[in-house]
């Protein structure tokens, strides 16, 4: 019994020198937590660089950092504060000052914000502008934009024009784009019109021929000048299709040379249309090629898509590179694309914009209201099959009945709302950099 006696306090001593032992062991010390502030040079969903004054930089990773940014998108530009334990965990991100991206996108985001569907969906939507009761239709369908054809222009003065477009404008809760084709040559939907210009303006293949890239710049800039007078923010050009045969139906809008120097006649066009405020359309993506005209049918292009790569998206690629805003896309059936869809209509061709071509702006159709699509897919159907490929804009005319469908397709779930926002935030922020929403 004393032998067990003496074992139990034996037992209890080693206990509590152990538990002493462990309460004399001092906790770790968390590390502190450091603070970084510095511009925003790269961001994604798993990192973020910023460059310090002392143009250091620094990557963290940002999971599961808490975001402090106001109401604001965290986006290149922006001036911020990370605090982190380590050089590459981020735990909070802090803004201190929102780049001009993350201005330009707050106001689009507040915009969106309070938009119903019907008026998300027409602003998909850039119509030939009716002859008869625009500005109620700007109004009543939530219109995105208007492209003028000559029944709007020809009995027009200039004032007369200016104050016919602004009456879009006050009627519209959103301001609209005002688009023309004024590609030079062979169309020019006002200066061929003697109360607008003493003479229409020149094709890009005449103007090359008189003066080089040095007079397609002046003659550009003149242009988005003559236009803006008039209350017009769009030009739908330039024309990026390669073609060097005359016989080809596409021939005598292009500049008429090969890949590389078109890709250089457009890259300038794109760059004076910009610095002058005017918006650009480069078309007919992907290419058109030797095709036919799709105004009249469906045109089958075959050229195989090691064509396409080394020479018809060039132009399109420096376009892009030029900060071009938007790019029109054809109607014809690139096979080594989508042997099945028109491209328009095709979202492997829109995959392809997106993906391969890296293009981030608004992706508009070729007009609806060519035969190669109303006698082939109906006037509703084409118009959701359009935004289900992938296009951002709807150019056409029969938007009284193609825009219910569309709305029908949204509250149906047949196009799905996060889609449908990702499209109209694209076209406000192109309304924002020409100057609409301010």
């Amino acid at each position: 019994m004393k032998k067990q006696a003496v074992i139990g306090i034996i037992c209890c001593i080693c206990m509590l020198c152990a538990a002493c032992g462990n309460a004399a062991e001092p906790a770790p010390t968390p590390k502190p937590v450091e603070a970084t502030v510095g511009k925003v040079v790269e961001v994604t969903e798993e990192i973020i660089t910023i460059q310090t004054t002392e143009d250091a930089t620094h990557t963290f990773e940002r999971q599961n950092a808490q975001l402090k940014l106001n109401g604001y998108r965290l986006m290149e530009g922006d001036r911020v504060e990370v605090q982190h334990r380590n050089p590459y965990e981020a735990l909070v991100i802090t803004l201190v000052e929102p780049g001009e991206e993350a201005k330009r996108y707050r106001v689009v985001d507040d915009l969106l914000a309070g938009m119903s569907v019907e008026e998300k969906v027409g602003q998909l939507f850039l119509v030939r502008c009716p002859t008869q009761g625009a500005a109620q239709d700007a109004a009543d369908y939530h219109l995105g934009g208007y492209v003028l054809f000559k029944p709007n222009t020809e009995s027009q003065t200039p004032a007369g024009l200016k104050e016919e477009i602004a009456s879009y404008q006050k009627a519209s809760r959103i301001p609209m784009l005002i688009a023309v084709d004024e590609e030079g040559g062979l169309v020019n939907r006002i200066s061929q019109l003697p109360q607008f210009r003493s003479a229409p303006f020149r094709s890009p293949q005449a103007l090359f021929r008189a003066g080089g890239l040095e007079l397609v710049s002046s003659d550009t800039q003149e242009k988005a000048q003559f236009l803006k007078k008039l209350g017009i923010n769009v030009n739908m050009a330039p024309v990026c299709d390669v073609s060097t045969d005359s016989g080809d139906y596409i021939y005598a809008r292009t500049f008429g040379k090969d890949a590389a120097q078109t890709a250089e006649y457009v890259r300038t066009v794109v760059e004076v249309m910009d610095a002058e405020g005017m918006g650009s359309v480069l078309k007919h993506f992907p290419g058109y090629g030797n095709n036919r005209d799709t105004h009249t049918g469906v045109a089958h292009d075959q050229r195989p898509m090691e064509t396409f790569r080394s020479s018809d998206f060039l132009p399109f690629s420096a376009g892009f590179a030029a900060g071009a805003d938007s790019v029109l896309v054809s109607h014809n059936v690139v096979e080594a694309m989508d042997p099945d869809l028109p491209a328009s209509l095709s979202p492997k061709v829109h995959e392809i914009l997106r993906e391969e071509l890296e293009f981030q702006g608004v992706i508009m159709t070729d007009d609806l209201y060519m035969d190669a699509i109303r006698t082939e897919y109906g006037i509703g159907d084409a118009a959701v099959l359009a935004i289900q490929a992938g296009n951002d804009m709807i150019c056409g005319t029969d938007y009284k009945e193609q825009i219910p469908a569309v709305v029908q397709a949204v509250k149906d779930g047949t196009i799905s709302e996060e889609a449908l926002d990702a499209s109209v935030l694209r076209v406000l922020l192109w309304k924002e950099k020409l100057g609409l929403l301010q």
